[in-house]
């Protein structure tokens, strides 16, 4: 089985290729720069580097969320373009469990945190029992202040993980009453590669859509639907994979997918405004 994984849905963004278990190329890159700058580039590098023809994937797995509004758009529809112009199944990987896997068979509870602003992050709660990721409480959304009691009610010793770990350290260290530690650096932000590894369990169990069925799972309105419910719509026809380089495209067809997508109606539209 060979499987692409694309990850945009915070601040990182992460493509990876993977084959019967083994990760053969990711690409990951968080730094000042937009998804749609970056993310169908290293896809197009990695896949030159690998020497791999596209059209020899059996499917594509995205984070599909929660995470950033528009870093979810860009990473769907860039899986959705490619999914219907390579007829190609999509495999759906939450952003948390994706992110809570990156410390498999870790001992204790690991807690995903992404930064949702407002004093909120988007979370889950898990752990590892004889090398299987169990799931306590599935991916939400909650005041910090809550989570934060939730931890404590369990009682368990607890792993931080994400991006929301420094932006509410402080909390955190006021509202824990359970022992806590954080992911070190190079496990502590998404990674296409544990998107991948999951996707590669879900898709040996069927657990595939039709790229036309592929959306993003949000968890909550974007802050132009909360303000602006009425106006939406009328944001939702920008462009967000476009103006990408066509190096690349007789060697590897990346580009040449995404066009043909768009000249199938269109997938690669960003879906709304920015949270």
């Amino acid at each position: 089985m060979k499987l692409l994984a694309l990850d945009s849905s915070g601040t990182v963004a992460s493509a990876a290729l993977l084959e019967d278990g083994a990760l053969l190329a990711e690409y990951t890159v968080n730094y000042k720069k937009t998804h749609s700058q970056t993310l169908l580039p290293m896809l197009d590098e990695i896949v030159r580097m690998t020497e791999t023809d596209l059209a020899s994937i059996d499917a594509i797995a995205i984070a599909k969320g929660p995470g950033s509004f528009t870093g979810l758009r860009i990473g769907s529809a860039t899986a959705k373009g490619l999914g219907l112009a390579l007829n190609k199944p999509i495999v759906e990987v939450p952003t948390v469990d994706a992110l809570a896997y990156n410390l498999y068979d870790a001992k204790g509870l690991v807690v995903p945190m992404m930064d949702a602003r407002r004093q909120q992050v988007y979370t889950g709660i898990y752990r590892f029992e004889e090398h299987v990721m169990k799931t306590v409480r599935e991916q939400f959304a909650a005041p910090i202040d809550d989570l934060a009691a939730a931890l404590n009610e369990l009682g368990e010793p607890v792993i931080l993980i994400g991006d929301g770990v420094p932006v509410y350290r402080n909390r955190m260290r006021e509202l824990l009453t359970v022992p806590f530690t954080e992911a070190p650096a190079h496990l502590s932000r998404q990674r296409a590669g544990a998107v991948g590894a999951l996707g590669m369990i879900y898709l040996a169990e069927g657990r595939t859509v039709s790229a036309a069925d592929h959306v993003p799972e949000y968890l909550r309105k974007s802050q132009a639907e909360r303000e602006h419910p009425e106006g939406v719509a009328e944001a939702e026809s920008k462009q967000v994979v476009q103006n990408f380089p066509d190096r690349g495209q007789e060697e590897c067809g990346v580009a040449g997918a995404d066009r043909r997508a768009g000249e199938k109606g269109g997938a690669n539209e960003d879906r709304g405004t920015k949270e």
